[in-house]
């Protein structure tokens, strides 16, 4: 059975406040505890330290990275695709993921999350740390209101609220649910 793939998205950034990073490093954690797949955009910022979380935690990373070189990638990804399409590689992160977790973010997080809203998948911030996340948790992202972003304070939350939507949903039968 296919494995539950949570994307992270988010800051890209060295000058990241470290409670961000931190916050991103818990995200990586509980993915990892709860046995899914990290998806995310392969380099610096939220997407290495929520790598170095998982990793730390024996979980698994995969990183999709706009250049045509793995070496690119940051060093806690496993897997490193190489998709040679610059931030295009934002629509691959979203579609790959059955669901988003967005810590921080600029206009990288938004476009994914607007992948996201427009593939109606699962989409979640974490309160409080900045950028994106804090401007859309908690709406829709137009007047379709096709799925709300959620928010949530707490990695742990979000990622069980990720969890438990994905084992409800019917559209997930190809999903691996024992987790």
């Amino acid at each position: 059975m296919k494995k539950i793939q949570i994307g992270v998205i988010g800051h890209n950034q060295n000058s990241i406040p470290l409670k961000i990073l931190d916050l991103a490093y818990d995200v990586g954690r509980q993915i990892a505890h709860k046995k899914a797949v990290l998806i995310c955009g392969g380099l610096g910022g939220v997407m290495e330290y929520a790598c170095k979380g998982a990793k730390d935690n024996g979980g698994l990373t995969v990183g999709i990275v706009p250049q045509d070189n793995y070496s690119k990638a940051n060093e806690f990804c496993d897997i490193v695709i190489c998709t040679g399409i610059g931030y295009s590689r934002d629509f691959i992160v979203s579609y790959s993921s059955d669901a988003l977790i967005a810590v921080g973010g600029g206009v990288g997080t938004l476009i994914e999350l607007c992948v996201g809203y427009m593939a109606k998948k699962i989409m979640v911030s974490i309160e409080g740390s900045g950028g994106t996340s804090d401007m859309y948790g908690g709406k829709f992202l137009d007047e379709r209101k096709r799925v709300i972003i959620e928010k949530y304070k707490s990695p742990n939350l979000a990622v069980d609220f990720i969890i438990k939507k994905l084992q409800n949903t019917t559209n997930s039968d190809n999903v691996d649910r024992h987790i």
